[in-house]
This record gives structure tokens, C-alpha cells and sequence, in this order.
């Protein structure tokens, strides 16, 4: 089993979410909601906050809006994924913004997810359950290894020709599957109902954009590109020519 969350959870630490929303009416509402589910909460206005508090705070998850004053929700994402201590901190993108290159561009700054004002509260805390699911995976035993990578399961680390790869908790899963499932391929859907779980709705372009962060992080130049990319059909890890 992997560590207890939330309603499943008993007398375990409360998960402590780190809410960077600028309208105070709106980061009271995500507190208050979120409190009775069973989190601690932290708050910060703006994006330089928001730094400071989670270099002190360590939080489990970062709501995080996309329009904040100063510093940009985009901008701070990007200084989380370049920390060496921050770049496995899981993200969510909270936007009023619509348009899917939007959305896309959040996604590909780093952000783990992204919902969209107005959301829906039961909506939010189903996609933090399941981000804070994948972002602790699982313990298990040995070594799963495809061509030159290894993956440690007990010790959650990637290795390749030697050199550790550095992934989110959303590419590590979607390696592991991969890894465990090799030549296979897979449709966008399956890899949904798989690694983000059957009952959490994400768009289908959000498997893209993790295939796209996952190829970014454990290829080097001159090193074979081992996600097949199938048209039409899905993806697959594989030695075998797109």
C-alpha cells in the first residue's frame, strides 16, 4: 500500500497545501474547503512569496493561479521546476484562461495538471487526490530495466548509461508502466485510466504533453529515442523505429 491520504487516512500527517491565489475571497473559499477535507493550508499573494514560503515550508502541492501580480503563476512554475529540491513538487494550474495553447503552455512549463475558473470543488480535490497518489507511488522491490535504463523502485530512481534522470511524479509513472509493459502500445486512453486513474478527467492532450516532458528527460543527444510514437494509435516503449 502506499502512503494513507485524506479520507483514507487515519491518524496520518495531513498533506500541506501551499494555495498562491491573489483574490482573497477565492483563497479563503480553497481554504476553508480544503481544511475540511483534511489538509493543511498555506497561503501566499504573489509569486515571490509563494518561492519564499515553499523553500520553507516544503508543502506536498502547490495550487497555483496563472494571473498573479508581480510574478507570473507561469514564471513561478518555472523557478520550481529548475530548483533541485523543488522540480518533483507537484503542481496544479489555476486559470481563467480557456484557450487550449493556454492551457498547453501551463502544462508545458512544468504544471502537473491544470483546472480552469470557474471549477467545480469536488472537481479540484478528486485531481489533488489522485496528483498526490502518483506523486507517491507505490513502493516495491528489484529493478525493472529496458535497454540502457534502470529504474529502482524501492529507491524511486532512474538511471540511464549511469547518469541519474531527474522526473515528475507523472513521468516516473508513466515510465514505470512502460517499462513494465514494453513493445506494447498503448492509446492515450489507456494511459489516462492507468496512470491518472479512470475516475479523474484530463484531457487527452495532457498524455502529450507528459510523453513530450518524459522523451525530454531521459534522452541526451546521440542517445536512441525509446517512445515509439504510433499514429494514430498511441505510444509504446520501444527499441523498434517510429
Amino acid at each position: 500500500m502506499g502512503p494513507p491520504m485524506l479520507d483514507m487516512i487515519g491518524n496520518a500527517a495531513k498533506p500541506l497545501v501551499l494555495v498562491v491565489e491573489d483574490e482573497a475571497a477565492l483563497a479563503t473559499m480553497l481554504r476553508y474547503n480544503l481544511e475540511k477535507q483534511g489538509f493543511r493550508v498555506e497561503e501566499a499573494s504573489d509569486g515571490q512569496e509563494a518561492l519564499t514560503r515553499i523553500a520553507e515550508t516544503r508543502p506536498d502541492l502547490v495550487l497555483l493561479d496563472w494571473m498573479l501580480p508581480a510574478m507570473s503563476g507561469i514564471e513561478v512554475c518555472r523557478q520550481i521546476r529548475r530548483g533541485p529540491a523543488t522540480r518533483d513538487l507537484p503542481v496544479i494550474m489555476v486559470t481563467a484562461r480557456t484557450e487550449d495553447q493556454d492551457a498547453v503552455r501551463g502544462l508545458n512549463t512544468g504544471a502537473d495538471d491544470f483546472v480552469t475558473k470557474p471549477f467545480s470543488i469536488d472537481s479540484l480535490l478528486a485531481r489533488m487526490r489522485a496528483l498526490l497518489r502518483r506523486s507517491n507511488p507505490v513502493p516495491d522491490r528489484g529493478q525493472i530495466t529496458f535497454h540502457d535504463i534502470t529504474m529502482d523502485l524501492a529507491a524511486h530512481r532512474v538511471q540511464r548509461n549511469g547518469r541519474s534522470v531527474h522526473l515528475g511524479p507523472t513521468e516516473y509513472r508513466l515510465l514505470a508502466f512502460f517499462m513494465q509493459n514494453a513493445g506494447r502500445v498503448f492509446t492515450r486512453e489507456e494511459l489516462l485510466d492507468t496512470v491518472w486513474g479512470p475516475d479523474i478527467h484530463v484531457e487527452l492532450r495532457t498524455v502529450d504533453v507528459h510523453i513530450r516532458r518524459l522523451r525530454k528527460a531521459i534522452n541526451q543527444p546521440g542517445e536512441a529515442d525509446l517512445i515509439r510514437t504510433v499514429r494514430a494509435s498511441g505510444y509504446a516503449l520501444d527499441l523498434e523505429p517510429a
